[in-house]
């Protein structure tokens, strides 16, 4: 393939063996311009380096994959986010075309056979899913009716604070991390507590465990 008309992208996973192992799946169409270890980190160095695709890891330090994913989007429009990811629940999948806007979803153990035709396919402009999870979302189109209720109530910001509150962060550090006041942390750290019907911040981060809104290694 011409130098020219290689592909930019952007590496995000925590996991260093991971970035070196998806650097060599790409190398041979693909230059890597950047790697980020957390979603704040994907959110700079996506509007700096303007990557034409972000291959984005969903379980990550600080606002995870699917809100970085969100606010890429939105601040860089012309870079597409595929989201590579080790689960294959609805709910990751769903959010990840939904509200997070992704352009493609391979799962890892995937990623060896289908990472490259999926960065291919989404720098074109098309759109790419892993064939092993295609009849979750054929199964929602034929059944829109979403399962897990009480998670779908939160907001995005709202799943942002309580994947922060799950990795032990305090008011104040889901206030600096997410760029608002100590006050609004507080109020959506209540909201949550109300909307999912839990007293105590041990009950919140049981939730976000059972959930996966963070990774327990």
């Amino acid at each position: 393939m011409e130098s020219q008309t290689r592909i930019r992208v952007l590496l995000v996973d925590d996991h260093r063996i991971m970035t070196e192992a998806l650097k060599m799946l790409l190398a041979s169409e693909c230059d890597v311009v950047g790697e980020a270890s957390s979603g704040e980190d994907a959110v700079v160095l996506a509007a700096k380096l303007k990557p034409q695709i972000v291959v984005m890891d969903v379980s990550m330090p600080g606002i995870g994959g699917l809100a970085a994913a969100h606010r890429i989007g939105k601040d860089v429009p012309s870079c597409k986010v595929l989201v590579l990811s080790q689960y294959d629940d609805e709910e990751y999948v769903l959010e990840a075309f939904g509200e997070a806007g992704a352009a493609g979803y391979v799962l890892k153990t995937d990623a060896a056979v289908e990472l490259l035709a999926a960065v291919r396919a989404v720098s074109s402009g098309r759109r790419y899913l892993s064939p092993s999870i295609a009849p979750i979302v054929l199964a929602q189109l034929r059944n829109p009716v979403r399962t897990n209720g009480s998670a779908q109530r939160l907001t995005r910001r709202e799943r942002e604070v309580l994947k922060l509150i799950g990795e032990g962060a305090s008011s104040k550090d889901v206030a600096r991390r997410l760029g608002i006041s100590a006050k609004t942390a507080q109020a959506h750290r209540e909201n949550v507590k109300q909307k999912l019907d839990l007293r105590s911040t041990a009950a919140l981060v049981r939730y976000a465990i059972k959930h996966k809104l963070i990774r327990v290694d």
